[in-house]
């Protein structure tokens, strides 16, 4: 099951256990079955404080669970959990062992405080690249309070249930049977929306804290490149972020970083994290900006109000605040959103397996979309506004080739279509012809560029037209300490690198003009 590099990694890992655990197979004759058993055995094998069992009568087979001895944990994957799932796996396999997760530790207190009845489900597909946090949060938390069981779902083993439920985006979160959340969550966030008492407390944390010298506010490339530089200046940093990492999260392969041949979304904004901690910088995560207030004098302060409440202040801010997918903005879009409109490709791909879809975008995103997807479902139709795909020649080439695409240009997108529930079909109007055509589908991926994230500071800094902050070659705004990096500015090619230049040219800049006022 496992090849010889990764038996050796997870024997060298499962050292590390020092309490003893059940695992409890339950199991049928189906090859899957087989192919977990096979896995559960050789993983029981490479550990004495391990106890494999098969015997096990739960009703979603093949599943296991993992016990430790002595407790009342309930943690069961109706998964073969490799592919993005094993670094999962390996983790709950630690935890349960006893291992001591890598968690702040007051986030440890407020998950072994959460008091109720948490019965977690979570569909999952083995090639998404946001399950993994959420998987293992809750993972985490099943471990560490008896109150919090989980369940993880392999939606492509477990096809009937996902139909049932109508699951169409992963990861998807059930909460005592009703929808909790989907798409990446962090450990934080999930226990943030259990414990409704905590926002409060971090507000007044937040806004008892001392001024800072540089205050960053986003923590993907461009706002860990103004931290680390920053902070490298010996003054007081603080990075104020959403989501730390940005839409870098939700990035798969990422080949053209210099110097980093080739490596993934997740794996570089844990990097980014890392680089920023061992700087000593104040970071503060999940904190969204909801109003900038300049200087009351030349000199002065500048607030950033937060959306829960609180206010930081800093003699500098530097505002990195990225972008999101842009919306088609028709009419269906929001109502079928993870009701079969989805955004990633990669994520959500496995559960249209055999079915009918459409990529709206003909640039290098959505092309590769139409690619990757036609390997998986029965039939792609990419839909694109212009006259002609915008990717790259060899990219529209590759696509071309393949038997079950169909391209259609000069073609506007002008309503998704559904039955109260889900998603059933895209409307288009040819541009050429003037007529109206209908497609039917189970599923519609937008892939049609960004939107700068920065509706919170219409009227207090100069935006562009297409709502970009406005910078100079320093990277100043039109608010004097205030400057800006990244996606969310008006510097041309929207790329990983050149946030990350971007972050570092603003944080020397924001200490050019400590040191001159």
């Amino acid at each position: 099951m496992l090849d010889d590099t990764l038996k050796s990694q997870l024997k060298s890992y499962l050292e590390r256990v020092t309490k003893p655990f059940e695992i409890e197979a339950s199991l049928d004759d189906s090859a899957s079955a087989r192919e977990l058993q096979e896995l559960l055995v050789e993983i029981a094998g490479m550990s004495d404080k391990i106890t494999l069992k098969t015997g096990g009568q739960d009703a979603r087979r093949p599943s296991f669970s993992l016990k430790r001895i002595g407790s009342d944990q309930s943690l069961r994957f109706a998964a073969i959990p490799l592919g993005h799932e094993f670094t999962s796996l390996v983790l709950a396999l630690l935890w349960t062992g006893g291992h001591p997760p890598k968690v702040e530790a007051d986030v440890i207190e407020q998950i072994k405080g959460l008091d109720g009845d948490f019965n977690f489900e979570v569909y999952m597909s083995l090639s998404c690249h946001n399950c993994p946090d959420v998987v293992q949060a809750l993972s985490l938390m099943s471990v560490l309070n008896p109150k919090v069981k989980t369940v993880v779902v392999d939606g492509a083993l477990f096809q009937d249930e996902v139909n049932a439920r109508e699951v169409m985006a992963v990861p998807s979160v059930y909460l005592n049977g009703s929808h909790f959340g989907s798409g990446r969550m962090t450990v934080e966030e999930i226990v943030a929306k259990l414990d409704t008492g905590a926002a409060t407390k971090d507000a007044a944390k937040l806004s008892a804290r001392e001024a800072f010298d540089v205050l960053v506010v986003g923590g993907g490339p461009a706002g860990a490149a103004a931290a680390v530089y920053a902070a490298r200046k010996g003054i007081r940093t603080g990075i104020a972020a959403e989501r730390f990492g940005g839409q870098v999260n939700d990035t798969m392969a990422i080949e053209n970083f210099i110097s980093v041949l080739e490596t993934d979304g997740p794996k570089f904004a844990m990097g980014l994290d890392a680089h920023v901690k061992a700087y000593g910088v104040d970071v503060m995560n999940l904190q969204r900006g909801e109003k900038l207030i300049p200087p009351s004098t030349p000199g002065g302060l500048v607030e950033v109000q937060l959306a829960n409440g609180g206010t930081l202040k800093s003699k500098t801010v530097i505002l990195s605040t990225g972008a999101r997918w842009r919306n088609v903005n028709v009419p269906g879009e929001q109502e079928y959103k993870n009701k079969g409109v989805a955004y990633c490709p990669h994520c959500d791909g496995p559960l249209f397996k055999g079915k009918r879809v459409a990529v709206i975008g003909g640039g290098n995103s959505g092309v590769e979309a139409a690619i990757d997807l036609a390997g998986i479902v029965a039939h792609v139709t990419l839909i694109e506004f212009g006259d002609a795909l915008r990717a790259d020649a060899v990219l529209v080439n590759k696509l071309k080739s393949l038997p079950n695409v169909v391209i259609h240009t000069q073609a506007q997108t002008t309503e998704l279509t559904g039955d109260g529930s889900k998603l059933n079909g895209l409307t288009y109007t040819d541009r050429a012809s003037g007529q109206s055509h209908h497609i039917e589908l189970e599923g519609v991926f937008v892939q049609i560029g960004l939107v700068p994230n920065t509706e919170w500071l219409k009227g207090v800094v100069e935006l562009s037209k297409h709502g970009e902050i406005v910078v100079d070659a320093k990277g100043q705004t039109s608010v004097p300490g205030v400057f800006a990096a990244g996606d969310a500015t008006t510097v041309p090619f929207k790329q990983i690198i050149i946030a990350a230049g971007d972050g570092a040219k603003a944080a020397l800049a924001a200490f050019d003009h400590l040191i001159r006022n």
